[in-house]
């Protein structure tokens, strides 16, 4: 079987039926079985996935174990398990249009000086999102630029990267050469800090999937955007909550700072951890934190990337 392209599905712990349809999904994909594999990596979830999820329709499917939580080690176990040399991630709770493979396949033939693309990632809630949600800048791993394709230009050898360029891909149906995602591998295994800024359990970190764009574009890869690949993300009311909101601006403005510092592109100073307190107390009533639930969420991400600095 002549595997061109791995589809990798990282998951902990998911929605019974959020994975299912992310499955179903890929089993109705225009491009032939006999040109893909999936992996799907359990980190280690409560209740085995090996138990319940069912992928014989795939010929080419397996099922593997990581126990080292995180969503960088699960991601490195099924990039090193594939024999494809197009990389998918897919995440438990994706659903991608039925031409995506086929599409993504087809432009790395024409592309191959792109070392990771992307699509368009729109939402499908579950429960309507509050009226202040648009006012908080959160995504949830769902991007839209609009309609028109774009290739970056940093394949100059004497780029330097002045701040994080635009468009470029999310972890949400990210699609990268395996040699571009060994390059960052080779860079942060030795690197706990590196390898913490993925997902793990609870946490919201979220830093991994800039460092791996930030990474592969310094050893010479371009990016992409893709508005053809479209992927659904489905959206659960519990990722709508005042608690959970709150919470994701705190720590990805925290990992996000540290990434920037990495790549040395961070455009703010480093601060004494002594000054912390008084800066989140300024904070609260410049953002006047106490009269709305938008503003308080805002808050929190300020408090995240002060966190971030002191720490650096």
């Amino acid at each position: 079987m002549n595997v061109k392209l791995s589809v990798v599905i990282c998951s902990y712990n998911p929605k019974k039926d959020y994975l299912i349809k992310a499955i179903e999904s890929l089993s109705s994909q225009s491009l032939s079985v006999k040109e893909w594999e999936l992996i799907i990596v359990d980190n280690n979830s409560t209740q085995p996935l090996s138990e319940w999820v069912d992928f014989k329709w795939h010929p080419n499917a397996i099922l593997v174990l990581e126990t080292q939580p995180g969503l960088s080690h699960a991601r490195i176990k099924g990039v090193l398990a594939a024999k494809g040399e197009l990389i998918v991630f897919v995440d438990d709770d994706n659903i991608l249009e039925k031409t995506y493979l086929e599409k993504s396949l087809l432009f790395h033939k024409k592309n191959l000086f792109v070392g990771c693309f992307g699509g368009k990632s729109l939402p499908i809630f579950e429960t309507n999102p509050p009226e202040w949600f648009s006012k908080i800048g959160i995504n949830l791993g769902c991007q839209d630029f609009g309609d028109e394709p774009y290739i970056s230009n940093y394949s100059n050898t004497n780029f330097v990267f002045q701040e994080y360029p635009s468009l470029a891909p999310i972890g949400t149906g990210m699609v990268i050469q395996k040699k571009a995602f060994l390059k960052y591998l080779n860079e942060v295994k030795s690197s706990d800090t590196r390898l913490s800024l993925g997902r793990k359990g609870k946490s919201l970190t979220s830093g991994e999937d800039n460092d791996i764009i930030l990474t592969i574009i310094a050893h010479g890869y371009e990016i992409a955007y893709l508005p053809e690949l479209l992927v659904h993300h489905l959206i659960p009311s519990t990722r709508l909550s005042f608690k959970y909101l709150k919470k994701m601006a705190y720590e990805s403005n925290r990992s996000w700072v540290k990434v920037l510092s990495l790549h040395s592109i961070n455009p703010w100073k480093p601060i004494s951890s002594y000054t912390l307190k008084l800066r989140e107390i300024k904070a609260y009533f410049k953002g006047k934190a106490w009269l709305s639930k938008a503003n308080y969420i805002n808050w929190k991400g300020a408090c995240g990337k002060f966190k971030g600095l002191s720490e650096l």
